[in-house]
């Protein structure tokens, strides 16, 4: 992907540090955009003192009945909260894919970023009626075959 300097820089989210500088590392242009998604969609409305319009009403929606209109009103809310909270966005487009196996709802996020043509994507995983101790389980990715 080319460069595009007009989107900036920034603290990498989340925070970590170079270890052979010592410094805190930078995210720039696309990457910065796509931390920034993330940002606001973990972010919940009024967490910010300063901010309280910053951020998104994603975890409100944790114990939702799956049926069509709750998931539409949730895809409506997040295109929304992105395009306001994000400048360097012009476009959104969610879309859901259920695993009803898994108590999971992914989440898929594409947008156009502005001044450019370029399209980028996240994909969040929303968790539904998890109980503690599933929510405390790490995904396998952690785990090794001795």
């Amino acid at each position: 992907m080319p460069g595009n300097p007009s989107l900036g820089m920034g603290m990498k989210f989340p925070p970590q540090i170079n270890p052979a500088t010592g410094r805190f590392m930078v995210s720039s242009e696309e990457e910065s955009v796509k931390e920034s998604v993330y940002l606001i969609l973990m972010t919940q409305k009024t967490e910010r003192f300063l901010r309280p319009d910053f951020g998104s009403d994603l975890m409100s929606y944790t114990f939702m009945d799956i049926n069509n209109t709750s998931i539409h009103m949730m895809i409506r809310s997040l295109s929304e909260q992105i395009l306001s909270n994000e400048p360097r966005i012009q476009s959104v487009s969610i879309t859901t894919d259920e695993q009803i196996q898994d108590g999971c709802l992914l989440v898929h996020i594409d947008y156009v970023i502005r001044g450019s043509s370029e399209h980028d994507q996240l994909i969040i995983p929303f968790y539904l009626n998890v109980s503690s101790e599933e929510e405390a389980y790490e995904p396998e990715q952690y785990e090794t075959e001795e």
